[in-house]
């Protein structure tokens, strides 16, 4: 967005907004159509006033006839008493949804992150990407946010110039009397034609002085989107709970204002404040001076006029108004759109982000739903590599599961465990070799039915700020008696009999001041509880009891079979003693399957890197004090 670029034409920055405009209302029905109706009668009501005034006025200084005078009178106050009223009425409703259309247009990022491959989420790019959408957002809501107010200034701009001609027009057509001496110049043709050339050089130029301040802004984004990322991750640490004792200790607050300090992006001494002080504020100043100079233009030509006795009194105060009005709707026009150019460069970033293309395979096969939980799943020298990388991170990779036995998969950090799993959940596709479910390669199934058949607590795994139950069960709505089974199987059952309100107790304090702050600890059993909930076929825990004490972790190990019950359970685990109870062992390293067996098997190899791990950490336990 800062680099130099080719020049904008209008046709591209109409083009990308259009197709904003066709993406957005999707998710604001009703906003578009509640803002144009506002615009056109906002555009439209000065004009009513500013004519029946111009008529009152006529006859007031004219026959004064009672017949006609009272009449327009009650027509202007009536006329005037309705429009505001419906001006009124609508701009309340347009300020609602334009509220809404703030949070409303944030779902079309959202729905793209849910629809998107996870290969693409994974990808520092495209966070990257919607920092920027967002940063962009926040400076000077350029991108989406600008579409609200394009869309109802350009409207306005539209029908205020349409309504401004038409009381204008009759200004060039009405003569000056030949009476009126040197003063009939103002009938002759070449000097109306110069004097409409000047009205719209000196309408048209004061917008080019504006749109040129809008350049100078833009041209601040790199530097303005930095700094609005250094005060978001430094702005905010005093506050953050989580970061009280490390600031404390260690002093951290001395490197979040060394970066701050360094940044002045925003201060006085910044580039945006020298350009304001500088081209960007005389710029902004020759455009005031010029709508200054259009309206003196404008009041010395319609009063020489009306002096001259080509019109009365009354309608001065007509063509001063629209003459007025019709430069200001112009400018308004020329504004917006070239604020839309400036907006083009963020429109492009928004939809790089958009457009991301969905590569994954679908599927089409359902995947048929067993009583018996008969899966199989095999690996047929399966490898991957991570896109952008040239190493791989899993290779040669042959194994088969035996269906309802417990694995564990272990080795050392990178040795390919991780990315094991996210093969097995079709996060990723491997670039060789095949997965087959019961025989069948993995990417022909439907990929929701597919994903189905797992249940995952992911190291990372995360809880909402909701209530207890729905956390378990991942909807508003469940079967109750099936989550306090989850719970307790999960070893959370004596911890639920504090819950203030049982199940219906929020947790965390984002959301509801009561919310309850649970552990660490006790976040992984209420993750565990979630992956039973789901009761699917397959369940995959990734360091599982990381977070637990080393009794809640025999307790969970004790008891873990009859929880599993007849799912395949596999787990990836850095601490060696929780494999002792599976049936079979995957060690991995660098990215291969290196050793496979029982836990007294691969121990009995005492060269093979099972033992090797085990020893070392059997080290600090069986080590005699000195």
């Amino acid at each position: 967005m800062g680099k130099k670029s080719e020049k904008i034409t209008l046709r591209e920055a109409f083009g990308i907004h259009y197709r904003a405009f066709q993406d957005i209302r999707k998710y604001c029905p009703g906003t578009f159509l509640v803002t144009a109706l506002h615009s056109v009668i906002r555009a439209l009501s000065p004009y009513v006033t500013i004519y029946l005034s111009a008529r009152i006025l006529n006859e007031l200084a004219g026959p004064r006839r009672g017949e006609v005078l009272w009449p327009l009178v009650l027509l202007a106050i009536g006329s005037t008493a309705l429009l505001a009223l419906l001006s009124g009425i609508l701009f309340r409703y347009k300020v609602a949804m334009g509220a809404r259309y703030g949070a409303r247009k944030n779902h079309i990022f959202a729905d793209k992150m849910l629809s998107m491959d996870y290969a693409d989420i994974d990808k520092t790019e495209t966070h990257d990407t919607l920092s920027k959408i967002k940063q962009g957002e926040n400076w000077q809501g350029w991108g989406f946010n600008r579409l609200f107010r394009f869309f109802s200034d350009f409207l306005q701009s539209v029908f205020g110039i349409l309504g401004a001609i038409a009381l204008t027009v009759s200004l060039f057509m009405m003569q000056v009397p030949e009476t009126a001496g040197a003063l009939t110049v103002l009938n002759h043709p070449v000097f109306i034609l110069v004097f409409i050339a000047a009205l719209a050089f000196a309408a048209g130029l004061s917008p080019m002085c504006k749109n040129k301040v809008v350049k100078y802004e833009v041209s601040c984004t790199e530097d303005a989107l930095f700094g609005n990322r250094l005060f978001i991750a430094f702005g905010y640490m005093s506050s953050e709970p989580s970061r009280a004792s490390d600031i404390r200790m260690h002093n951290q607050q001395v490197i979040a204002r060394h970066y701050m300090d360094m940044d002045n992006a925003f201060s006085v001494v910044g580039k945006m404040s020298k350009l304001a002080a500088g081209p960007a504020g005389a710029w902004n100043a020759a455009s005031g001076c010029i709508s200054a100079g259009l309206t003196g233009m404008v009041y010395v030509f319609v009063c020489l006029k009306a002096w001259a006795g080509a019109f009365s009194v009354g309608s001065v105060s007509q063509y001063v108004g629209a003459v007025t009005a019709l430069s200001k709707n112009i400018s308004l026009l020329l504004e917006t759109v070239g604020t839309m150019k400036g907006n083009v460069p963020f429109m492009k970033t928004t939809y790089q982000f958009l457009d991301i293309p969905n590569t994954m395979y679908q599927g089409s096969l359902t995947t048929e739903k067993r009583a018996d939980r008969n899966y199989e799943v095999e690996f047929q020298d399966v490898s991957f590599k991570y896109p952008g990388s040239s190493q791989w991170s899993l290779r040669h990779v042959n194994m088969k599961f035996q269906i309802g036995k417990r694995l564990a998969v272990v080795g050392e950090n990178g040795s390919g465990k991780t990315t094991f799993i996210k093969l097995l959940c079709r996060l990723y596709d491997p670039q060789e070799g095949q997965i087959l479910l019961n025989g069948i390669d993995i990417r022909k199934y439907n990929y929701r039915d597919y994903m189905d058949v797992f249940s995952v607590v992911f190291q990372d795994f995360q809880l909402l700020s909701q209530p207890l139950g729905a956390n378990v069960a991942g909807s508003s709505t469940y079967d109750r008696e099936r989550v306090r089974k989850a719970l307790t199987d999960a070893g959370f059952a004596q911890r639920l009999e504090t819950m203030p309100q049982g199940l219906d107790t929020y947790l965390y304090k984002d959301l509801e001041a009561s919310g309850v702050e649970v552990s660490g600890g006790e976040a992984q059993k209420i993750a565990i509880a979630r992956a039973l909930y789901k009761d699917a076929p397959f369940i995959i825990l990734d360091e599982p009891t990381a977070a637990l004490d080393p009794i809640a972790e025999a307790e969970i190990y004790s008891k873990f079979n009859e929880i599993a019950g007849d799912k395949t359970a596999i787990y990836i685990s850095h601490r060696l003693s929780s494999c002792k109870f599976c049936d079979e062992i995957l060690v991995f390293h660098a990215g291969e399957l290196i050793q496979r067996g029982t836990h007294e098997g691969l121990l009995a190899d005492e060269n093979g890197k099972y033992c090797q791990l085990w020893n070392a950490q059997a080290q600090y336990y069986t080590q005699k004090a000195v």
